[in-house]
């Protein structure tokens, strides 16, 4: 039978085409498929990973990213003493002043169980970290415009940054050794993803992730990597923190890090430590691709992200300038963009003498050279409003800055800064946040929170 002109080759004779080919020609043909293959893996490994929905709780009436934004747009200062309804002052022994003070959450108390399919008498045990995570979960989709619902069966990935524990405190104290199941499932961390995971039918990964206080952004940078290696093709990223129980402050408080008016004094002269904070941030990942396809809204792109951990240093809880610059040089480098493109960065900025000053000098090395158009790298921390949220820290600085991408502006830190400490801190490359007039907008800006870093801790910029 004849074969018509536009008619493909049988594989019976595309072998005879193969073998009429000199080696040259073969092995030219086996370069072109390997070279395709090995840029198909790079895109792969490098895809844009879009932001789509956001959701947070965070102190100062922030209770989701427009009213987050809008506190601190305001200036709102989220700190205050710690009402006798959390814990009376007499609980933490002395009542030294440095513990007085939090970032806390206007309702911790309050959830509705049966709408997630909950019975009452589990919610009773059910650590209040995993009941917030329920609620920014959904209300995160819902910003994604996707219907919770829905997702049954998906491969959709929970990644959650968490490291305390203080309700399993307070249920060994109140059930005094009458326990339930549910006192285990409902405060063991590892529960704390699969349970949204669980209520949703999800089946891609789900992981909750200690890394201290860069927990929520090691988190992130997992389910970026998770999406790109196809493991997930959604995914729910983020941390939660809550002061529930003094022994932890009181435990804290004998580091002797916590500020004894409780204030994060970010690159201020007058730092002497932080103030512990609560809250709960979430936000929903899709390849940019995917989100293209499927007519998402993109919110922000993340472009790359990197983790390390500091080393040796000086001591366990103390920063290495040294590892501080190779991670940023690390993440820059995975988002394929310059130092010099970069115009605002997150700090960690948790307002002690020994971490601002470290974490300033790496910033300053890696993206604070002159620059031919003579702008800056503006920094910010938005510890300053809302204080440390420890394992919800980074995401807390990463939602912000996702506000801040949208109107095109960076809010000023709520405590300005006096007399830098450091003579070396004079010729500084950077600024705090301007308050730009209304509208205003600088194109193709690339903003990255920068990574907190903590004891024994990884750190992520992304």
């Amino acid at each position: 039978m004849a074969r018509h002109e536009d008619q493909p080759l049988t594989s019976s004779e595309e072998a005879p085409a193969a073998q009429a080919q000199t080696p040259l020609q073969r092995a030219v043909a086996a370069l072109a498929k390997m070279k395709a293959r090995v840029e198909s893996l790079e895109k792969a490994a490098n895809d844009p990973i879009a932001v789509v929905g956001v959701g947070c709780r965070f102190p100062a009436g922030g209770t989701s990213p427009a009213a987050y934004w809008d506190a601190l747009e305001r200036g709102v200062d989220g700190v205050k003493e710690i009402p006798a309804e959390r814990w009376p002052r007499d609980a933490i022994p002395g009542s030294p002043q440095e513990t007085r003070w939090a970032g806390l959450l206007d309702d911790v108390e309050t959830f509705d169980p049966r709408f997630f399919g909950m019975a009452p008498r589990e919610a009773e045990s059910l650590d209040p970290q995993q009941r917030l995570l329920l609620e920014i979960a959904w209300e995160a989709l819902e910003d994604a415009g996707i219907r919770p619902t829905t997702l049954e069966g998906s491969r959709t990935g929970v990644f959650v940054g968490a490291s305390g524990l203080d309700y399993r405190e307070r249920v060994i104290d109140q059930r005094a050794g009458a326990y339930d199941a549910y006192c285990a499932t409902g405060n063991f961390l590892s529960t704390a993803a699969g349970r949204v995971s669980y209520v949703l039918g999800l089946q891609g990964p789900a992981m909750v992730i200690d890394t201290a206080c860069s927990s929520s952004l090691v988190a992130l940078h997992t389910a970026v990597a998770s999406l790109r290696a196809r493991d997930c093709d959604l995914a729910i990223a983020g941390g939660v923190n809550l002061l529930l129980s003094p022994t932890s402050t009181t435990l804290i408080a004998a580091t002797q890090a916590l500020s004894p008016d409780g204030r994060c004094r970010a690159l201020d002269a007058r730092a002497n430590g932080f103030v512990r904070s609560e809250g709960c941030g979430l936000v929903v990942l899709k390849r940019l691709s995917d989100a293209e396809r499927d007519g998402d809204r993109v919110i922000a792109l993340v472009l790359g992200s990197a983790v390390n951990q500091d080393g040796r240093s000086t001591g366990l809880t103390a920063p290495n300038v040294l590892a501080q610059q190779a991670l940023l040089r690390q993440a820059i480098q995975s988002a394929r963009i310059s130092p010099a493109e970069l115009t605002y960065m997150e700090m960690h900025g948790t307002g002690t003498s020994l971490g601002d000053p470290i974490e300033y000098e790496a910033l300053r090395a890696v993206v604070g050279e002159p620059r031919a158009d003579g702008s800056t790298c503006v920094l910010g921390a938005v510890k300053t409003n809302v204080g440390h949220l420890e394992s919800a820290a980074g995401i807390a600085g990463f939602i912000k800055v996702l506000q801040a991408l949208g109107t095109a502006a960076s809010r000023p830190t709520c405590i300005s800064s006096a007399s830098i400490r450091a003579s070396r801190w004079r010729a500084r490359p950077s600024s705090s946040p301007p308050r730009p007039p209304r509208g205003t907008r600088r194109p193709e800006s690339h903003a990255a929170p920068a990574s907190p870093r903590s004891a024994s801790a990884g750190r992520t910029p992304t």
